[in-house]
């Protein structure tokens, strides 16, 4: 729970086949259990056999419990969009029928609000050429599914990656959320270092960059989309002319990658829910410190 306010929520979407529903939420901060399930039928408790007869009206979903504090629901509207075909009103890439629409489910009216202004949002930036067709409705009974459903990603990854790049939801990611134009906007937005950073994997120098050295407070922040990543208290010296910090603020916003460069094996960590890619101890032009806010 959140320690600050007690306060937690449910968010529950449906994007088609709920296995590749639950990878990209898991291990963000805030969320507290990720389930997979069925809802917005007409029968109870419900098997994946009886869904998959597209008789229930159920829609395969998971359920998110999270913390708002923590990690806003907005954020994971933004998530979720990025998952599915928003046009597609019969299925999701290569599954078919009603049990593999997609729904926004609500909990209470903040989110419908949050929901509805991110669906116009949506429509209105251009991204996809046809209608978003994805309803918003009212929360009803969540049955949880099999426990061979759930998890799937971790605990049948051959199967899972298989699915996954079969499937076409890959190769669609890549092509609404990977544009030339979305490239060109961050190119505008960043300084050529900032995004050789981020974007390319590339070092900044040492001993010449914003924040080797730094004695300023506060939090440091990803520079690409404002996710909080380090605070200055966790500041150290490593001695290679470059910021290092003990931990992150939250794991969750970090991923880690082996990077072999140099012929030196180093951990390079890239931020979630965006391609930026930067080392704790090593590349840090991918932040900028918002002093503002003090610990």
């Amino acid at each position: 729970m959140n320690h600050a306010s007690g306060k937690t929520q449910l968010a529950t979407f449906a994007g088609g086949c709920f296995w590749c529903m639950v990878k990209p939420f898991d291990e963000l901060p805030g969320i507290l259990s990720l389930v997979s399930g069925y809802t917005g039928g007409h029968t109870e408790d419900p098997t994946y056999e009886e869904v998959g007869t597209e008789t229930t009206g159920h829609y395969e979903a998971v359920q998110i419990r999270f913390e708002p504090d923590v990690f806003p629901y907005t954020r994971l509207l933004d998530i979720y969009w990025r998952l599915i075909d928003p046009t597609d009103a019969e299925g999701q890439f290569m599954d078919r029928g009603a049990s593999y629409r997609t729904a926004i489910f609500v909990h209470h009216e903040e989110q419908r609000a949050q929901a509805e202004a991110s669906k116009r949002e949506l429509q209105q930036s251009g991204r996809f050429k046809g209608k978003i067709v994805t309803p918003i409705l009212p929360a009803g009974p969540f049955y949880p599914a099999e426990d061979l459903h759930q998890n799937y990603y971790n605990t049948h990854r051959y199967d899972y990656n298989r699915y996954y790049e079969g499937s076409g939801r890959a190769s669609f990611a890549e092509r609404h959320w990977n544009r030339k134009q979305d490239k060109a906007e961050l190119e505008g937005r960043l300084t050529t270092l900032q995004y050789a950073v981020t974007q390319k994997g590339l070092d900044e120098p040492a001993y010449d960059n914003t924040y080797w050295n730094n004695k300023s407070r506060g939090i440091y922040v990803d520079v690409v989309n404002g996710d909080p990543l380090f605070s200055s208290t966790d500041q150290y010296d490593a001695r290679t002319g470059l910021p290092a910090f003990m931990k992150p603020l939250h794991e969750g916003y970090i991923s880690k990658k082996g990077d072999l460069r140099g012929g030196k094996v180093r951990t390079a960590r890239s931020m979630a829910d965006c391609p930026a890619l930067t080392s704790v101890t090593c590349t840090m032009t991918g932040l900028r410190l918002a002093a503002c806010i003090t610990r």
